[in-house]
């Protein structure tokens, strides 16, 4: 066997440049040396061999030349030399043992009637062409191997998980990346999403048909919410205003829904822009436009990035980049209260569902609790915990908020102590606008990084979303939002793939798995 003569002299040379003293004839050095050999030793399979036994020069002569070499640099170059050696004679072994098998494959493709042409084949040639049958037979039992535990842990999944996440509904039409999407809270209920594309659209939730597009703004609408009790939204947009404007719709007739059912927790498929929903046809063009607010309310000197009601409707509450949240009288629009404090941007705001608490989130790694309950007080607690931009803090049941940060974590929090979290979820990327489902104590998660994870609030994970090249998001996840009550869809998502999404997810058995 001819031995590879550069990895001789590259192993050789690394290990004589790792063996040489610094000092002349310094032992306690050769010493640290073999210890450092010794610990990123090479992977050598040891044989029962000893010394005396293998071929070459005897370990006795060579000690007996004379040499200028320090006794324990030699004895350590004489103990690698040989290494060395039990390497080569290790790799030997293995390529007798490799042309055997290549001979009895050669064989066995010849009783099947595929025996190579030519007998006079030279070994290197015939080395090859086997080698070559190998990689084939090989990948066609990786590939086999593959499909077929696919088609296993797919079985144990069908059972359990495809009646727990379906993908009802699409509502495609925005031209750019959709921020936000809600539910209206009042009969009849539709679906509300914020584009960057300057428009907000009115969906029908059954049949995913555009009902009203709204246009008042000139800058990218970066939120919307509905009144507790009337048919009023209110949008939050780039162009540094907050708009209230009504709607009427009329629900069409909901046509039958196609299965798309799709197993939690599917392996994701990478997805190219092309995949992205077509929206070359307008789908809003159809549907009626509101160009017009009855409301506009202005105060701050940069983007306003959320804004939301106050509990019966009166009061809406803005966060803006100018670091500020305003909180106005939504029949006069005058700005009531300038809440002041965050030392950087607002992300999100988010007001109580029963009480007059306002919570803030910015880009200083905190949220602020604005309490409005007394008139003459107007408190406010500070919550740190995070490491990096607080997306959005939204409000539980009880005395809870919960937190999503671009830091890849969600917190739990008891607004009665507010030294540190009473749960703390980890995930694998940065979390956007989260919200929970209050009756489920359920939290949606949406990702950066596409996912939509579901979790209980003591922080144990319940589901992923499906996503596949097929369905699910195709970008990034801006914002969830729970429709607990609708019997068809429950859980609405956006992103960044300019569509907004509605699944159902059976939420006694999500709970059941757990």
């Amino acid at each position: 066997m001819e031995y590879p003569k550069n990895l001789f002299q590259e192993r050789l040379g690394h290990h004589l440049l790792e063996v040489m003293p610094t000092e002349s004839g310094s032992c306690s050095t050769a010493r640290q040396a073999k210890q450092k050999r010794k610990s990123h030793s090479l992977s050598i399979r040891r044989t029962n061999s000893s010394e005396q036994e293998r071929t070459g020069l005897p370990r006795e002569m060579l000690e007996g030349q004379d040499s200028k070499l320090p006794s324990s640099v030699r004895s350590t170059l004489l103990e690698l030399f040989g290494q060395i050696e039990r390497e080569f004679e290790n790799l030997y072994i293995e390529n007798l043992e490799l042309r055997r098998e290549i001979e009895t494959l050669n064989e066995r493709l010849a009783a099947e009637g595929q025996a190579i042409d030519g007998a006079e084949l030279s070994k290197g040639q015939l080395k090859t062409k086997a080698s070559h049958s190998t990689s084939q037979l090989s990948q066609k039992l990786k590939t086999t191997y593959k499909a077929s535990t696919s088609k296993i842990v797919s079985s144990f999944k069908t059972t359990t998980s495809r009646a727990v996440c379906q993908l009802v509904k699409e509502y495609i039409g925005h031209r750019d990346g959709i921020w936000d999407v809600s539910v209206a809270r009042t009969q009849p209920v539709v679906l509300g999403t914020a584009s960057a594309d300057h428009t907000a659209l009115l969906w029908s939730i059954e049949t995913g048909r555009c009902l009203v597009k709204y246009s008042g703004h000139v800058g990218s609408v970066n939120s919307i919410k509905f009144h507790p009790s009337e048919q009023l939204a209110l949008t939050a947009s780039g162009d540094q205003t907050a708009h209230i404007w009504s709607y009427a719709v009329q629900l069409p007739t909901p046509q039958p829904i196609a299965d798309t059912t799709q197993i939690c927790g599917e392996d994701e498929v990478e997805c190219s822009d092309k995949d992205e929903p077509d929206v070359d046809a307008d789908v809003s063009s159809d549907c009626p436009t509101i160009r017009v607010p009855l409301t506009s309310l202005k105060s701050h000197q940069g983007v306003v990035i959320a804004a939301d009601w106050l509990v019966g409707g009166k009061q809406a509450v803005t966060a803006s980049w100018d670091r500020t949240a305003n909180l106005f009288d939504v029949e006069t629009a005058e700005l009531v209260h300038s809440l002041t404090g965050h030392d950087q941007e607002l992300t999100h705001c988010c007001t109580h569902p029963t009480q007059r608490l306002v919570v803030t989130s910015s880009r200083d790694t905190t949220f602020r609790l604005w309490d409005f309950r007394d008139p003459s007080i107007h408190s406010v607690n500070v919550f740190q915990g995070h490491t990096d931009t607080v997306t959005s803090a939204v409000f539980t049941v009880g005395d809870n908020v919960v937190s999503g940060s671009d830091d890849r974590t969600v917190k739990v929090w008891d607004l009665r102590n507010m030294r540190s979290p009473i749960a703390t979820i980890r995930t694998d990327s940065a979390i956007n606008r989260i919200n929970v489902c209050v009756g489920q104590k359920i939290i949606a998660l949406p990702h950066d990084n596409r996912q939509v994870r579901l979790f209980d609030m003591s922080g144990v994970r319940l589901a992923r979303l499906p996503r596949s090249s097929r369905q699910g998001h195709r970008r990034m996840v801006c914002c969830s939002a729970w429709s607990e009550d609708h019997p068809m869809c429950n859980l609405f998502t956006c992103g960044f793939d300019r569509q907004a999404i509605g699944w159902n997810i059976n939420i006694p058995a999500l709970l059941q798995e757990k």
